[in-house]
């Protein structure tokens, strides 16, 4: 017996409606924001400092390269980056939910 994978996924996506989709993307993308903008709000307080200033100032360098600060770091520097893309793709889902 062979499942067609596609008019099973077709008839899945007819059922639900899109507006519950929507709310459901719009949900995600806010959740994502909040953690991100928590870890960047942590890296703030915990080296007392923006990221483009952590950068400017080599930390990880002054810091002799430790797996904490490097870590931090990318995991920082991800944080902002999940910012630009999470805010780009609510906006785009908000825009078309009207």
């Amino acid at each position: 017996m062979t499942i067609n994978m596609e008019a099973t996924a077709e008839k899945i996506v007819k059922e639900i409606p899109i507006d519950e989709v929507m709310e459901a993307l719009i949900n995600e993308y806010r959740r994502r924001l909040i953690r991100y903008n928590m870890t960047d709000e942590f890296m703030r307080k915990k080296y007392g400092m923006t990221f483009d200033e952590f950068e400017s100032r080599n930390v990880v360098k002054e810091r002799k390269f430790s797996w904490d600060v490097e870590s931090d770091a990318m995991e920082w520097e991800h944080a902002l980056e999940g910012v630009r893309y999470a805010e780009h793709k609510l906006k785009n889902v908000e825009g078309q939910r009207l």
